[in-house]
């Protein structure tokens, strides 16, 4: 299990930012002895995609930041982050770490289960994250924009070393995620019920 809640964590956090668990799984690969990567995710330890992803990582974070901006960011993210968190869960789950040293009995004959599932954890949370950014905008007049993308960039790095160093932990930032979905559709639902009933008193005047 402890190979599912590395991907899972992975994938997860590439919903948030498509670019820093990549770039950590490659760099760690690279030079430390904490990642030792498949044979087939080898590229993601090339010092030329280790760049282009801290390249890439700058545009995003300096994209995030800035209202309406975002916006179109996540737009185009919609396609990048899922596909960031299927290969993220695919390489994670398939490599030897410091927590998981037989990672290919688990997925030894479906390959493609890993990808998928990473995918879809990751476009959920990639979801979330833009249906929230819009709410966070219009209620702080653009201001909470970078405070917002600062938390998810940390929350997504730290969710990326727990993942590999300490995968149990990963439970924990699942349920805050769930939990944060419950409290943000409950409180998308009240608001809409605040402005009918706003609305409602203005015809009555």
């Amino acid at each position: 299990m402890l190979e599912v809640l590395t991907g899972s964590g992975l994938a997860a956090s590439a919903g948030l930012n498509a670019y820093i668990p990549l770039l950590l799984m490659g760099l760690l690969a690279r030079y430390t002895d904490l990642v030792d990567l498949p044979s087939g995710w080898q590229w993601l330890g090339n010092g030329w995609v280790i760049l282009i992803l801290a390249v890439l990582l700058a545009v995003e974070v300096v994209a995030d930041k800035v209202p309406v901006v975002d916006h179109v960011n996540d737009v185009v993210q919609t396609v990048v982050r899922p596909t960031a968190g299927g290969l993220a869960f695919g390489a994670g789950s398939t490599s030897e770490t410091v927590t998981v040293s037989d990672p290919d009995t688990f997925f030894s004959t479906h390959q493609w289960v890993p990808v998928v599932t990473g995918v879809l954890i990751a476009l959920g949370v990639h979801l979330l994250k833009s249906a929230a950014r819009p709410v966070i905008n219009a209620t702080t007049a653009g201001f909470g924009a970078p405070v917002a993308s600062t938390a998810e960039d940390a929350t997504s790095a730290v969710m990326s070393v727990v993942a590999i160093l300490l995968p149990v932990l990963v439970l924990v930032f699942l349920l805050g995620l769930v939990a944060f979905l419950f409290w943000f559709l409950r409180r998308r639902k009240d608001r809409r019920r605040e402005r009918a009933a706003a609305r409602a008193a203005g015809f009555r005047v």
